[in-house]
């Protein structure tokens, strides 16, 4: 066969294949034989080989696997995967949706999807062919895991029709409950223990560095959320039904795997219907998920640090079984907190062996009125931890012993205090408590705040115990002949600590302020502190009045900021890290201004003078905020060639003023 006849019998193959593909695994129907689309394939397998140069990235040969990862690549999302805010009660449900309705402009429509109990995914396509897979990770960079995700013969390698040029689909991929029972049998067969559940062998399948092996166990999936920019839709649910055309897995309405409806009372029924029909699924779901379908009033509705304020989860109750408390300890976190913790005879819970359950605080045990020795009802209920939710007082014995919460603290023998108006216990020996000190110094060189290359938990441990650190502050001062001396540290693995010590003086001052550790100030309120304050000095001079007028932050947190200042170590180790180098005020970029303050900008299209990024970077520069879509609220759409017809027509209903690439340059360069 000569090679024109090969590349065009290939591409017929492919076509044909893929054709069957999508009979059989998205229309659920088929037209040839399981031996008949056997032998295509092989025909097409014996080409390729053949005449490799034509062989496609998105051929469907690729779906058998082969390809041997040696390490997962952690890649940025283009666009942060946030988790859902959860719920278990109906009420809830029922309140957000009310406060959603005085939120937002206009009627709201609501889709009901199942919450698949597998891994996130988020798959990119450019020009209609899958670019890479990353999983969720911590939401900010997941793992890269294309090649696993190529054998998954329900996603598509080669999309149809009017698909965007560029954009990702996310969903959830998942091990069907029979071929998750088919791998246990294969185990028990050669003597291998089994799987505990569904969801974490999914998990750890799409991890494996052979993607033959994950081809071979049949992992499948449902797609359904679109991110990318100017996409052609303008809401949820359509945005599913159209992704099913372009060959995508898809939750099916017929099916009612996915709803749209207008009121609680169909949210309700959704939630009601699956919660009694759960069990006949041929894959786990551990509850629903509500968004409000409208792109434009998700937009308005905004975000919370962590989740949209647009959607929310209804989770079923969690399976619960008893057994008996043996003991409970005690732990002790970075902030000082005490937590106990009940140990118990291990029980298999929703798939997987409880030895453990959280106690919370000491009015939970008081609650219980908790017993050593006692019969426990023991709960998930969402918590990576279960918890104990009741006593089976017919299995108390009279000689059992009452719990007391412990009055010292178990790792230093400090005396603990309880704040007023607080649950939890803590020790207050903050320098000397070793829990309280490793766990500072942790939170410290964390990836989201100093992000210390080189240096992890146990290297940590390692130098508190040999007395070489006592604070973060420390750090900056350790040399390469100590560290070179600690327990498995060779030359290189020593340099590369130094070297990202000496690195973390760079990172902003956002970050420092997170890294120092104060309760109360995640990453978001170290963001608003930063940006309002400029400096450190200034944050520490600051006044409850003036701290409360920063956007977000409340009595709760500004109590804790001065408190933190009035204790005179702290003060002494910022004076230490910043005569170390590292960074405690914000570092304007040049050309700044508040040109464009308060104002809203959406932009779309394509430009000459600049790239879309660069626009959304200048427009901040100058005090400028970016939206992705288009509201009533917006005050300029700064308008490229090639601008979406939808954005376009959105725009000119709601009267948003359209502004050229040259008319925002000439504004950018106006006179104050």
């Amino acid at each position: 066969m000569d090679k024109m006849t090969a590349k065009t019998e290939i591409e017929r193959l492919s076509a044909e294949i893929n054709r069957h593909n999508d009979l059989y695994y998205i229309q659920n129907t088929s037209e040839i034989s399981d031996y008949e689309f056997d032998m295509l394939l092989e025909n097409l397998q014996k080409l390729e080989a053949e005449f490799p140069e034509f062989a496609y990235s998105y051929s469907p040969t690729k779906r058998v696997g082969g390809d041997i990862t040696k390490k997962m690549e952690s890649v940025v999302h283009r666009f942060p995967m946030l988790s859902l805010s959860n719920t278990y009660s109906q009420e809830e449900i029922i309140e957000w949706e009310n406060r959603l309705k005085k939120l937002a402009e206009g009627k709201l429509d609501y889709v009901c999807e199942l919450k698949y109990d597998g891994v996130a995914i988020g798959i990119q396509y450019e020009n209609g062919i899958l670019k890479q897979a990353i999983t969720r990770g911590d939401g900010t960079q997941g793992e890269n895991v294309t090649a696993n995700v190529r054998t998954i013969r329900t996603i598509p390698l080669q999309l149809k029709g009017d698909y965007p040029v560029d954009f990702e689909i996310r969903g959830e991929i998942f091990f069907p409950l029979e071929k998750f029972n088919e791998l246990n049998a294969q185990r028990v067969d050669i003597g291998e223990a089994e799987f505990a559940n569904p969801r974490n062998t999914a998990s750890g399948t799409l991890k494996l560095q052979d993607s033959k092996v994950v081809a071979e166990r049949g992992l499948d999936c449902f797609l359904y959320g679109l991110y990318g920019y100017d996409l052609p839709l303008e809401g949820h649910y359509e945005s599913v039904l159209k992704a099913k055309e372009w060959g995508f897995k898809t939750p099916n309405p017929t099916d009612n795997f996915i709803k749209k409806t207008d009121s609680i009372e169909g949210i309700m029924d959704f939630i009601h219907y699956w919660n009694q029909n759960r069990s006949k699924l041929p894959f786990e779901i551990d509850g629903i998920v509500i968004k409000v379908n409208d792109y434009t009033q998700q937009q308005e509705l905004g975000f919370t640090a962590k989740s949209p304020r647009w959607a929310i989860a209804y989770k079923f109750k969690a399976e619960r079984v008893e057994t008996v408390l043996e003991s409970v300890s005690y732990q002790v976190g970075r902030t000082g907190a005490v937590t106990p913790v009940a140990n118990l005879i291990p029980v298999q819970l929703g798939g997987t062996t409880v030895k453990r359950a959280s106690l919370h605080n000491s009015d939970q045990i008081q609650k219980l009125d908790l017993h050593l020795g006692d019969t426990v009802q023991v709960e998930k209920g969402g918590e990576i931890i279960p918890k104990i939710v009741g006593v089976n007082l017919g299995e108390r014995k009279a000689n059992f012993q009452r719990i007391e919460f412990v009055e010292n603290c178990p790792e230093c023998a400090t005396l603990l205090v309880r704040r007023e108006g607080e649950a939890q216990h803590y020790c207050p020996n903050e320098s000397s408590c070793p829990p309280q000190i490793k766990g500072r110094i942790e939170h410290f060189i964390s990836r989201k705040a100093m992000n210390i290359d080189g240096l992890g938990a146990e290297t940590v441990d390692l130098l508190v115990q040999k007395g070489l650190i006592n604070s973060y502050a420390d750090l900056y001062d350790l040399t390469f002949d100590q560290v070179v001396e600690l327990d498995r540290m060779a030359d290189k693995s020593a340099d590369n600590l130094m070297k990202g010590i000496q690195v973390s003086k760079e990172v902003p001052f956002e970050r420092v302020l997170f890294a120092l550790g104060i309760r109360f100030v995640g990453e978001t309120v170290a963001k608003k502190l930063a940006k309002s304050f400029k400096n450190i000095e200034a944050i520490q001079q600051a006044g409850f009045d003036r701290l409360v007028e920063v956007d977000e932050i409340g009595e709760k947190i500004a109590i804790s900021v001065q408190q933190f200042f009035l204790e005179e170590k702290n003060n002494e180790i910022i004076a230490r890290l910043k005569n170390a180098g590292v960074q405690f005020e914000i570092q304007e970029k040049e050309g700044a201004t508040d040109k464009f303050k308060g104002k809203i900008f959406v932009v779309s299209g394509v430009f000459n003078s600049f790239s879309r990024d660069e626009l959304k970077e200048v427009i901040e520069m100058n005090g400028g905020k970016n939206a992705s879509s288009i509201s009533s609220k917006t005050d300029y759409v700064l308008a490229g060639e090639n601008m979406g017809p939808a954005k376009l027509k959105k725009a000119t209903d709601l009267g948003v003023q359209i502004i050229s690439e040259d008319e925002f340059i000439s504004q950018l360069n106006a006179n104050e």
